[in-house]
């Protein structure tokens, strides 16, 4: 072989090389374990007899069973309703405030913008366990210096950690965590406008509220998708805050969101095949939500284009 035909060989296998790495990793924490579920859940145990022995337990093939005693599950039903109300609240408001701090950073006359934009995003760093905990122990009204404050200006005090003030309890922590991120987003988009587009609204006569109605959210619509996209799988993945919120309130059941229904058949009843089949179902749900908005964002986008 010609020291010419080995550098070509060199130089087409170095891509190949190059996605190696990530293409290993992939495959093994990402592809590997979710044929693993996917097997799993066509799977459960057939126990003979009083289940002992060494024979007495073995794991047979169920073909849907466990993915209809899964859809058929009130607890997992029940879950998804709640997640459902608890994402009407957090998506709009997350994304609204994420939107408005974004347009707010971008005018001409904020001051200190670096320092606002690190302190709105901020929250985004600390740890989803730790922000639960925090905001859970600020609900609480023994340890509250709110409701110490409330109760000295004899105001009304809500439990935030009992009924319907439970999920705007429980959004707030999200909204707080998650607008940040969102907000950089959005913000990013926005710096990418050429300047004179500004200028040339500006010269028309357009006031800063009609250039950020009819000319910076339209132009950075992709990121609001984006961000929106985001924002449906964080929200249907909910685990951290009730899970974390649980100790502190007997309001919150055990299975309040799917996630957690999953968790409690895996590891409390020991059941990882029915666990198996409802995380199936939970991705395939956030895959369908998911790309069915992005295809509706898209073709909304190209008829607009056509106009």
């Amino acid at each position: 072989m010609t020291t010419a035909r080995r550098r070509s060989y060199g130089v087409k296998g170095a891509p190949y090389a190059f996605l190696l790495p990530a293409t290993t990793l992939f495959t093994l924490f990402f592809a590997l374990p979710i044929g693993y579920a996917v097997y799993l859940s066509f799977r459960k145990v057939h126990v003979s007899g009083l289940g002992l022995g060494s024979g007495a337990r073995k794991e047979v093939w169920a073909g849907l069973e466990n993915y209809t005693d899964a859809l058929t599950d009130n607890e997992l039903i029940d879950g998804a309703l709640r997640v459902l109300g608890y994402g009407c609240i957090v998506v709009p408001v997350m994304l609204g405030l994420a939107l408005l701090f974004a347009l707010m950073l971008d005018s001409d006359k904020v001051r200190f913008a670096p320092f606002t934009r690190l302190a709105i995003f901020l929250p985004y760093a600390i740890p989803g366990v730790v922000a639960a905990l925090m905001w859970g122990f600020l609900y609480l009204p023994d340890v509250s210096p709110f409701y110490y404050l409330l109760e000295k200006l004899h105001m009304p005090q809500p439990n935030l950690l009992d009924g319907g003030p439970l999920y705007l309890a429980m959004a707030n922590i999200a909204v707080w965590g998650g607008t940040g991120f969102n907000m950089i987003v959005i913000y990013t988009s926005l710096r990418a406008i050429p300047a004179e587009v500004y200028e040339a609204a500006k010269l028309d006569g357009a006031t800063p509220l009609q250039i950020a109605l009819r000319i910076k959210i339209p132009m950075v619509a992709p990121s609001l998708v984006l961000t929106f996209f985001f924002s449906i799988i964080a929200t249907l993945q909910v685990f951290n805050e009730p899970t974390t919120l649980k100790p502190l309130t007997n309001s919150l059941p055990l299975t309040w969101s799917p996630l957690m229904n999953v968790y409690q058949d895996a590891f409390r009843k020991g059941d990882i095949y029915q666990a198996a089949a409802e995380a199936v179902i939970i991705a395939l749900a956030t895959l369908v939500l998911s790309f069915g908005f992005l295809r509706a964002a898209n073709r909304r986008q190209k008829q607009e284009a056509a106009r």
